[in-house]
């Protein structure tokens, strides 16, 4: 395991997402502070509700609105969907600003806009997490 040097490793330290193998080190590549907690947000919305065998309510379902019309009844619910799932499972960040960012859906991106202050360091980020509609290939 690579040994963690940053400042900011009281935040927390996590497996690289996805996971990586270091060939110096013989070991996994770890994350920590900011980009941890943004690899634990994409986690959690790329993660179906009961996927989890031992949480099997963490994540945010966003797949099952996939094929959705996208209209502003669908942004509201989704947004709903992520603030919940911030809410109740990252505890490290204080939430500012959600919104959706629709703007793309043409090329089959949909944004995640998220504005957040870590609340040990009391610093603030924003983070993307572009949600992709990948269309089905037909054989």
């Amino acid at each position: 395991m690579k040994e963690n040097k940053n400042s900011n490793s009281f935040l927390g330290t996590g497996w690289d997402f996805p996971p990586t193998f270091s060939k110096q080190t013989n070991g996994i590549e770890m994350t920590t502070g900011k980009e941890d907690i943004e690899n634990s947000l994409s986690i959690l919305f790329s993660t179906s509700v009961g996927e989890r065998i031992m949480q099997n309510k963490y994540g945010c379902n966003l797949n099952h609105l996939l094929f959705e019309s996208i209209n502003t009844s669908l942004i509201t619910y989704t947004e709903g969907l992520v603030r919940h799932a911030i809410l109740m499972f990252e505890p490290r960040i204080k939430l500012h600003n959600l919104s959706i960012d629709a703007g793309e859906q043409n090329n089959g991106i949909v944004n995640i806009l998220v504005d957040y202050t870590i609340k040990a360091t009391n610093s603030r980020y924003n983070y993307v997490y572009p949600y992709y509609i990948a269309e089905l290939s037909k054989n």
